[in-house]
């Protein structure tokens, strides 16, 4: 794969962007999600992701989440540039996302569309100390999850039905379905009944709505 950028620089990105992580949440107290939507709402993801050697090593994170902050139009006194950082959470976030964008070609757009900054942190426990190469492939399992068509949303598309049809015709509850089909709820651990009524309003089998059987 041709990379946006040569791996030298891949430290400068990575230390710089989990600068910037640790500096928007822990001094500026913004959100990260916040902060990774305003990254990529004022085109510095863009540009961070394709190499702009301002962006990835020009600028020190802190710089950056100042000038992402300036670019947004938000009226807010930031606190002075840090210049050391602890390894936070935070830190550990920005750092492994730059990562993961520069090992798989991803825009970060298109990677925080498929993947909360919330998720991000639940990874920090179990991979903060793995491999970055582990990161890549559990990001890549949650986003193939996410975007991997359900075969009740097969059945259901090949039949025409809209959700809130089918939620008439099965008599199961909008939302619920809605679940199923984003996989929000494990559709193999559904009752019976549920089961049974979207089999009949499918003309399936119970077995043809299960996943990985």
């Amino acid at each position: 794969m041709m990379r946006a950028y040569d791996e030298q620089y891949l430290d400068d990105a990575m230390r710089n962007l989990g600068e910037a992580a640790d500096y928007a949440v822990n001094a500026c107290k913004m959100s990260l999600q916040k902060f990774f939507d305003l990254f990529v709402a004022t085109g510095f993801a863009t540009q961070f992701g394709n190499g702009v050697p301002k962006i990835i090593s020009g600028l020190s994170g802190t710089e950056l989440v100042h000038e992402i902050v300036v670019k947004a139009g938000i009226e807010q006194e930031l606190p002075e540039v840090q210049t050391e950082y602890d390894c936070s959470p935070e830190y550990w976030c920005g750092w492994i996302v730059a990562y993961y964008q520069w090992n798989t070609g991803r825009t970060f757009k298109d990677i925080f569309q498929n993947v909360s900054a919330k998720e991000i942190e639940k990874l920090y426990p179990t991979l903060h100390e793995a491999s970055e190469e582990k990161f890549v492939d559990v990001v890549n399992s949650i986003i193939e999850r996410k975007t991997t068509t359900t075969k009740l949303q097969e059945l259901r598309k090949n039949i025409g039905y809209s959700q809130r049809e089918l939620a008439e015709k099965s008599g199961v509850n909008l939302r619920t379905l809605q679940q199923y089909e984003l996989k929000a709820k494990d559709i193999n651990k559904a009752a019976t009944n549920t089961l049974l009524a979207l089999s009949k309003a499918l003309g399936c089998k119970i077995e043809d709505l299960l996943e990985n059987l």
